[in-house]
């Protein structure tokens, strides 16, 4: 029997132009981020900007490691920055530029394995959807209404 249990919902902007001017104030606040990262061993930086309900903006960019375990993305520095010096204050959006100057890439970039479940770590905890905006280089923006919608059959608290 197959049976279709997830479906992914995006919208795809041409453009950063077409943003809503809340959604476009918060990819510049990525992009200022992406310009700071620490990334000397991939080139591939990545910027976060985190919106908070009260709405405080908290950036992070990838901090890259010569022992690549080491280092951490940029969604979770944001993350993890945000929960820490807003505890319990819930998270409205993510947006999250990525590329290399080596390699422009040609789509939007989704955050890994990791940083899903750290985003959907929050999501769980806040009862609340947090919505992602990706930008890879130039071009177009995709939005995705919940970090779950990446994220199928994702493991929370519910398991434990």
């Amino acid at each position: 029997m197959k049976k279709e249990l997830h479906s992914l919902e995006l919208t795809v902007y041409e453009s950063e132009a077409e943003l809503p001017p809340e959604d476009a104030s918060l990819l510049q606040a990525a992009l200022k981020a992406q310009e700071d990262a620490y990334a000397p061993y991939s080139e591939f930086k990545v910027g976060a900007a985190v919106l908070l309900v009260n709405g405080e903006v908290v950036i992070g960019n990838n901090q890259e490691n010569a022992s690549y375990p080491s280092g951490l993305c940029a969604e979770r520095v944001a993350v993890f920055h945000a929960g820490a010096r807003y505890p319990g204050v819930p998270i409205l959006k993510i947006a999250i530029a990525a590329g290399s100057s080596e390699k422009p890439l040609t789509k939007p970039a989704a955050p890994c394995g990791n940083c899903r479940q750290s985003i959907f770590e929050y999501e769980n905890k806040q009862d609340r959807p947090i919505e992602l905006l990706l930008l890879g280089g130039a071009g177009k923006v995709y939005k995705c209404p919940s970090v779950q919608g990446l994220l199928p059959l994702a493991f929370g608290k519910e398991f434990l």
